[in-house]
Order: C-alpha cells, then sequence, then structure tokens
C-alpha cells in the first residue's frame, strides 16, 4: 500500500487547512483510515479515524468540533478538514492504513501543517 498525503502549509491561528491521502495497491475501500501527527519534540499522537465505509468515526479530544476526517472511495481518498486551527496543531500529519483492532501498517510520508499567531 502507498499513501500520499498532501494538503499541509502555514496558514494563521483560525484558519483552515484540508489534508488529502490517496492511496494506492489495495483494496482502498476495505480499510479502515486514520490520521496521526507529530509536534517537535513530542510523540506522534491520533488525530482521527474513519472505518472502511465511514459510519464509524473517532477523534482525538483535542480535535473534536474542529477537524473531520471523510474518505472518498471511489477516489481512494481520504480527506482531514481542519478549521479553527490553533498554535498547537503544528505538526506534521500522517495518514495510515488500518489493519484492524486499531493498529496500522503503512503510513504516509507526511504533510507538514504549521499554525502562526
Amino acid at each position: 500500500v502507498q499513501l500520499q498525503a498532501s494538503g499541509g502549509g502555514l496558514v494563521q491561528a483560525g484558519g483552515s487547512l484540508r489534508l488529502s491521502c490517496a492511496a494506492s495497491g489495495r483494496t482502498f475501500s476495505s480499510y479502515g483510515m486514520g490520521w496521526f501527527r507529530q509536534a517537535p519534540g513530542k510523540e506522534r499522537e491520533f488525530v482521527a479515524a474513519i472505518s472502511w465505509s465511514g459510519g464509524r468515526i473517532s477523534y482525538a479530544d483535542s480535535v473534536k468540533g474542529r477537524f473531520t476526517i471523510s474518505r472518498d472511495n471511489a477516489k481512494n481518498t481520504v480527506y482531514l478538514q481542519m478549521n479553527s486551527l490553533k498554535l498547537e496543531d503544528t505538526a506534521v500529519y500522517y495518514c495510515a492504513h488500518s489493519k484492524g483492532s486499531g493498529s496500522y501498517d503503512y503510513w504516509g510520508q507526511g504533510t507538514q501543517v504549521t499554525v502562526s499567531s
């Protein structure tokens, strides 16, 4: 499975960005997907996840109400809409392919999100 994340950039606090993750190499629609992030000097942390059908979604408490994960199985793409961005959202964001039971086996290369004041 190959995952290509894109859409990161520099945005002012309060602004929005939409990340995309294009998948190839496996039947995308059969698997859950997730987004994680890693800030400088910190461990990678869970951001959001979506089931293969989109019927089950979960978020980290820190992004609930601000971020929305979605997927388009026809385009083999998962998205992360990020609104009301905060300085603490600055991180490298990674998409990941789920192998079930909350575990992830393939990771994208990451896309940098920088929120400025």
